[in-house]
Order: C-alpha cells, then sequence, then structure tokens
C-alpha cells in the first residue's frame, strides 16, 4: 500500500476565527487516535486536494509537523455542499503494528448482459464493506464484477468478494451487494370492443332526439 505525505503546522487559530484561515487557503484539521493527545493542524488547501484525490479515506498519510511524521488515515472530509470546497478535515493516527477496522469502496466493474440485452438496471445494495487489517494492508478499494449478473435471478453478497490482500472483511456475509431489476413495462389499458350494431343504434337514437319537438300549449285552450 503506498504512503503519501502531507505537510502540516499547528494551528492556534480555533472556533468560528477558521473562516480567516481557509480565505487564506489552509484548511483546519484534527489529529487524532487512541493513546494520543488530539493535535490542532492546518493544511495547506491545494496539496490536501491532491493528496486526498489520490488517496481518499483509507489510504495511509504521513502528517508531517514540528520534525515528526505521524501515520494517519483521512478519516473524515467537510465540504461545502454548494462548492463541494474543503472546510475541514479529520485525520486519525494509527499504529501501524495494530489492526484497524475502516470502511472500504465498493468498485463495480465489468458488463452485465441482463443490462445490455435485457435492459434491466443495476441495483447496488452496498456502496462500501467494513475491514479488519493493518493500516498498511487496508486496500484503497475492492472491486465487485457485475459480468455475473447475466439474467434476473441472480446476485451478488459479500460472501462473493474476491478478497485480494491480506485483509478480512467483517461485513455480514449473506449481505447483499448487487443484484440486477428487470425493466418495468406499463400495461396498456384495453381499448373496449364496439360492434357495428352498437355504432348503428348510436346514431340512430342521436337523430331522433335532434328530429324530436317539444309540444306547447296554444295560448286561450281550456
Amino acid at each position: 500500500m503506498q504512503t503519501l505525505e502531507i505537510g502540516a503546522k499547528k494551528r492556534t487559530v480555533l472556533g468560528k476565527a477558521v473562516g480567516s484561515l481557509r480565505e487564506a487557503g489552509f484548511v483546519p484539521a484534527e489529529l487524532y487516535g487512541s493513546k494520543v493527545d488530539n493535535v490542532h493542524l492546518e493544511l495547506n488547501e491545494v496539496e490536501f486536494g491532491k493528496i486526498y484525490k489520490e488517496a481518499g479515506e483509507n489510504t495511509i498519510v504521513n502528517v508531517k509537523f514540528d520534525n515528526e511524521l505521524r501515520p494517519a488515515l483521512i478519516h473524515e472530509v467537510q465540504l461545502d455542499p454548494v462548492t463541494q470546497k474543503v472546510l475541514a478535515v479529520d485525520l486519525y493516527q494509527v499504529n501501524l503494528s495494530e489492526k484497524i477496522v475502516t470502511n472500504v469502496p465498493l468498485e463495480f466493474v465489468g458488463e452485465s448482459n441482463a443490462i445490455k440485452e435485457l435492459g434491466g438496471t443495476l441495483i447496488r445494495a452496498l456502496d462500501e464493506v467494513e475491514v479488519e487489517a493493518l493500516p498498511m494492508h487496508i486496500p484503497h478499494s475492492i472491486q465487485v464484477d457485475i459480468s455475473v449478473l447475466d439474467d434476473f435471478t441472480k446476485s451478488i453478497t459479500v460472501a462473493d468478494l474476491k478478497i485480494e490482500g491480506d485483509f478480512e472483511i467483517k461485513t455480514d456475509p449473506a449481505a447483499g451487494v448487487a443484484s440486477i431489476s428487470e425493466p418495468r413495462v406499463e400495461e396498456e389499458e384495453p381499448t373496449p370492443e364496439v360492434s357495428i350494431e352498437d355504432i348503428e343504434v348510436e346514431a340512430k337514437g342521436k337523430k331522433e332526439s335532434e328530429e324530436e319537438v317539444p309540444s306547447e300549449k296554444p295560448e286561450g285552450g281550456e
């Protein structure tokens, strides 16, 4: 597993004042972990953006500050819902000799005949699974080959996922991962059958009603 490095500085700006930090091109970050003290940090926004794009949230990053390196996972990234700009970062410091449990995203690959030929739709029941491993053995993602879904009766469960590496999937093996749903067919309402006799009767009745004139009582009559 690759290890990336990012420079950081201890942060003294806290609370609402971090807005000025963001305006200056920095991202407020928190470094924490088991048996370690929390450290307030600031990261260069551009540098972090490049590393986050490459590493994601389950890759070890060496955080460098005060002439030391701290191995950490990018645990959580808060984004602006409109601009998608990074607002804050949580870094979880790890012990490289101790196993940890984290979530790993699923990457759906391959082509399903049930989609291509039969017009089905891919149903993704899971987007990530829980994995236990030493920090350096955590996979960046786990591939799900949907080409095995060649008809609507088949499905993929966690037990079907291929493990390529030294890690263990902790998610329930029976949990569904993917399946293909059949295309929805709208039923057409049946058109009522009308016979020639019905048309003739309807036309005759209409003609008689037009010819009928209501009777009026003449004035002066008894």
